[in-house]
């Protein structure tokens, strides 16, 4: 008997560890009354600061839609700014909670880094940005030019099997921020600035006379960019997957910020699943019942932020594209609720 109990503990050891394991983070944010969200230095559209210091962008949306979807108060996120050097060691060592900085879901970072993906905020790839004056229409154009880049990124070797594939040489002129980057290239040290297509839009902004430099036209790499979380804690991990999850569905069903009230009292299975009226799924989330009504309130659908962030309603202009909802030629699609 006493074999058997030992054996038994001994298996529900790992089970008895990951519960205890899972409402760590969770309890830690609501111990704290705050969420703790590394986003980037900044960058229009995706995170980025004020003259004053309110943080916007699609990836402040999604922390701020975390903080609604758990303490129903958008307002309740500390944006901690992070290179793409320090980033993942800030989540490695719990100075964050979430990581929503534009990252690129890879297979060595799903594997390396103690992380998880919790899904794409937005698909992306890698391409070029000139000047105009250069007259140059295409990055097979390029050859023996000089490319500024940021090290520390997925863009390093995209570049070079980019030129290595197409039998074009290159100089690299490498620096650790993004800004130093950008800065480098306008001042001419270099013909040739390359970052995730977003990225470009989002930093031609920056320049003196954006109008003259121009987005080539290749893209050269996948790059899904979406938020991490730490191995271990499967909860949060949920937490934040279906946060992500929440707003894209949102949209599928047409519940706006403005709408969401009128269309919680709706008698449709699929929606009386996600507001809560109909069985506990937030409540197996470790959330309340209305939690989709909290993030829908705080944030808006995906549609939404997506426009008001880098769509038609931002400076960046950035089409929808591969970010347009599945039923509409796009990659962005959730699960059901349910």
């Amino acid at each position: 008997m006493k074999r058997v109990t030992l054996a038994l503990t001994l298996a529900l050891a790992p089970v008895l560890a990951s519960v205890g394991a899972q409402a760590e983070t969770l309890k830690t944010v609501k111990d704290r009354g705050m969420l703790a969200c590394g986003v980037s230095q900044g960058l229009p559209g995706f995170s980025s600061p004020d003259d004053k210091g309110n943080w916007t962008g699609l990836d402040v949306d999604v922390c701020r839609a975390v903080a609604a979807a758990i303490f129903n108060d958008p307002t309740k996120v500390k944006f901690v700014p992070l290179s793409a050097k320090d980033r993942f060691t800030a989540l490695q060592s719990g100075e964050i909670d979430v990581l929503s900085r534009n990252t690129t879901w890879t297979l060595s970072r799903d594997t390396s880094l103690g992380a998880n993906f919790a899904g794409v905020t937005y698909y992306d790839g890698q391409g070029f940005m000139v000047k105009k004056a250069l007259k140059v229409n295409s990055a097979l154009e390029l050859n023996s030019a000089s490319v500024c880049v940021q090290t520390g990124t997925t863009t390093e070797q995209n570049l070079a099997d980019y030129f290595k594939a197409n039998k074009m040489k290159y100089e690299v002129i490498a620096f650790a921020g993004q800004d130093e980057t950008i800065k480098a290239y306008e001042s001419g040290r270099c013909d040739v600035f390359t970052t995730d297509v977003s990225g470009l839009y989002a930093e031609r902004l920056k320049l003196a006379n954006p109008a003259d430099h121009v987005v080539l036209p290749e893209v050269i790499s996948k790059e899904p960019l979406g938020p991490m979380v730490r191995h271990g804690d499967d909860q949060w991990f949920d937490i934040v997957k279906w946060t992500l999850f929440g707003l894209v569905t949102a949209e599928e069903l047409g519940v706006t910020q403005a709408n969401v009230d009128e269309m919680a009292k709706s008698e449709k299975p699929e929606f009386k699943r996600a507001f809560g009226t109909d069985g506990n799924l937030g409540e197996q989330l470790g959330l309340t019942k209305d939690w989709f009504s909290r993030i829908v309130k705080a944030v808006g659908n995906y549609g939404e932020m997506y426009e008001r962030n880098v769509g038609a309603g931002s400076k960046l202009q950035i089409a929808r594209g591969l970010n347009q909802l599945w039923n509409k030629g796009g990659l962005q699609y959730a699960p059901p609720i349910r």
